[in-house]
């Protein structure tokens, strides 16, 4: 079967009274992506958070009357930027497996999905495949962060993935010769899939999750940080206290024009600060002083 979809052009004000407009004249599924790739928070129980400028994307039946869904959405709402096209049916999971390549990370660190072979038996592999939490590999933040621990020496080290997500930086840390591995996330659904890619790796045993706030922690001789800019900042005080002195910290999950304000949040507690860049997204990492 062949499907239509619809994409209109919203606000936060409009965005989900547009979503049922369109849920009212048929369409099967509505999401909301934001038209900017802004990031935002995780919402509260119960809340909807909406991008300032959010596309909403409904999916019809080819069949569908799209004048009519058109001329209801514009009857309601007056004139719409939106975009109407047609979607070939295909075999999805196929389409997306075939998109998921095995991934190389600085000089010896290979993220490879469980249906494609290993291309160095004999480099650092790290078993990962798409899943419910943040972190396979492919956003450039994420990129940046393991190409980092790549060039540690790890071997004996005390490691904390702060918001850890999938799991992937702390399997990838321990995968490197950390001796243990401490992953931290407000998301229990990132606390099961990190502990379920742990298994698949084979390092359960040296890692230990914690939802946030939870569990007091031991200084570590590595910290690694991937969340957003906004936690990066009000965070700063926890995540520096838990460095110890000559410690390193990474911290990614920023854009360009929010570097200078993240270092700012860290440059009294760290020296050395270097920033690297990869696709418009920013790591930050330093020394403990």
């Amino acid at each position: 079967m062949a499907w239509l979809q619809l994409r209109v052009n919203a606000t936060s004000a409009t965005a989900e009274s547009v979503g049922d407009a369109m849920s009212e004249c048929g369409a099967l599924s509505v999401t909301f992506l934001d038209s900017k790739d802004t990031p935002i928070f995780e919402p509260l129980p119960g809340e909807t958070r909406l991008w300032g400028e959010t596309d909403v994307m409904g999916l019809w039946q080819a069949s569908a009357d799209m004048d009519v869904a058109l001329n209801y959405l514009q009857n309601q709402f007056g004139q719409l930027t939106y975009k109407l096209e047609a979607l070939e049916d295909k075999d999805w999971e196929r389409a997306w497996m075939d998109n998921f390549k095995p991934m190389k990370f600085g000089h010896r660190l290979w993220v490879c999905p469980s249906w494609c072979p290993v291309p160095d038996p004999a480099a650092v592999n790290v078993m990962l495949d798409p899943g419910l939490a943040f972190g396979t590999g492919t956003h450039p933040t994420t990129a940046l962060c393991l190409t980092w621990l790549d060039g540690l020496d790890l071997v004996g080290k005390t490691v904390i993935d702060y918001g850890c997500g999938s799991g992937i930086l702390a399997v990838a840390a321990l995968k490197l010769g950390a001796a243990r591995v401490i992953g931290i996330d407000i998301d229990p659904q990132a606390i099961q899939a990190s502990q379920a890619n742990a298994e698949r790796n084979q390092v359960a045993d040296r890692l230990a999750l914690h939802l946030a706030g939870e569990a007091e922690l031991p200084v570590a001789d590595v910290l690694v940080a991937n969340i957003l800019a906004g936690p990066l900042q009000e965070l700063a005080p926890t995540i520096s206290d838990l460095v110890k002195t000559g410690g390193q910290l990474a911290l990614s999950g920023l854009l360009m024009e929010q570097q200078d304000s993240v270092k700012a949040a860290y440059q009294d507690q760290f020296e050395n600060l270097q920033v690297s860049e990869q696709d418009q997204w920013m790591r930050i990492d330093g020394i403990k002083k």
